[in-house]
């Protein structure tokens, strides 16, 4: 049966129902969305309003979650409840398809700024690396009629990702309230299939097969960046989940360097493989040396008292050569610039590669 809704202020022990209006126009309803999409009950980026489709049809919202997961917005107007639902539908066929350079593309030639700086901007954190990898389809009503309902219902039992939304527009002494409504929950398992099933194939970002993030943990009372800058060295440790992803570093890596909370420091290659610190050797004026020996700013030492070293608890060491580094104080960041938990991983975001050429005038041909 057709959703209703209903509202009422309470005065006293008397409740009054709020009166039922007609929303100027369901174009007003989409400006609203695109505002302010956390109307739907969830945080959105808008990527697109009036996204052209490669069959000259014009999708009224394109919307992507903070998984990266893409969100079709259609409103109804004045479709017909068959219309409506075919032209989702087919909306869907075709966004399915987006691999992640293509769904960047989209979103930079609708927003205003670059694509990951408005994601960090909305959701706190960068862009992860696959996009699309499932699909959300939504209509958008004023009101929702029986024919709508029962297909859409329809549709959710075989796993179709898609739901129907309705806003009543009501007033109040000249206040003036948008309600929501929603068919289904998201979070509702339709018998024979899913309400959100992730899309055949994945959207990840290529590897240039070169490029790696890792992680200095610059910290007063452990590692210190002057050192890894002054001896050429990355390191990690304290716990084999730390070290494990350092160690796993190729040699001739080109690796990009991150200080927490800070930036990027320093570009360089990969010129040995990993030791612990009690054994690591580095290069001072052309002789092989223990790096234990030289006066360091840190503290990589993380034996107990009366213990070794051990594997598993050690700090690690992979000695660099860098192509260009700076002071922590000098950190280069802007928003959308990719950052990672882990120590050391595979970094595909060609934003950041871009932003970080550019900025230390790297050609590219580094480490090649």
């Amino acid at each position: 049966m057709p959703v209703e809704m209903g509202m009422w202020r309470i005065d006293g022990d008397t409740p009054k129902r709020l009166t039922s209006a007609m929303l100027p126009s369901e174009a007003t309803l989409e400006q609203y969305l695109e505002k302010d999409p956390s109307l739907l009950g969830e945080r959105l980026l808008v990527i697109g309003r009036q996204v052209k489709t490669p069959h000259g049809k014009l999708i009224d919202l394109l919307a992507m979650d903070g998984e990266g997961n893409l969100h079709v917005l259609e409103l109804k107007r004045d479709k017909t409840p068959r219309d409506v639902v075919a032209q989702v539908l087919d909306y869907g066929s075709w966004v399915s398809t987006l691999d992640r350079d293509s769904i960047i593309d989209l979103a930079n030639h609708h927003l205003d700024v670059p694509f990951e700086s408005a994601f960090e901007e909305v959701f706190g954190t960068s862009a992860p690396d696959e996009l699309n990898a499932a699909l959300q389809l939504t209509i958008v009503a004023t009101d929702l009629d029986p024919g709508s309902e029962r297909i859409v219902t329809y549709l959710r039992t075989f796993g179709v990702p898609v739901n129907a939304v309705f806003f009543s527009y009501l007033e109040d002494d000249g206040r003036r309230y948008l309600a929501r409504s929603w068919l289904a929950r998201e979070d509702e398992s339709e018998p024979g299939g899913t309400a959100y099933p992730k899309t055949k194939k994945g959207k990840r970002a290529e590897w240039n097969g070169r490029d790696w993030f890792v992680s200095f943990g610059d910290d007063p009372v452990g590692r210190s960046w002057v050192d890894g800058e002054k001896y050429g060295f990355v390191s990690a440790g304290g716990d084999v989940w730390y070290s494990r992803s350092l160690r796993n570093l190729p040699l001739g890596a080109r690796i990009n360097v991150h200080i927490p909370s800070r930036g990027y420091v320093a570009i360089g290659e990969v010129i040995g493989p990993a030791e612990r610190f009690d054994r690591a050797q580095i290069s001072v004026d052309g002789v092989e040396v223990p790096l234990a020996s030289q006066t360091l700013v840190g503290t990589y030492l993380r034996g107990r008292d009366g213990e070794g070293e051990t594997d598993e608890m050690g700090e690690w060491v992979v000695p660099v050569r860098w192509f260009t580094s700076v002071p922590a104080e000098q950190a280069y960041w802007e928003k959308g610039m990719f950052a990672n938990q882990n120590s050391a991983c595979k970094l595909r975001q060609e934003f950041t590669l871009e932003r970080l050429a550019q900025h230390f005038d790297l050609d590219g041909d580094e480490g090649e």
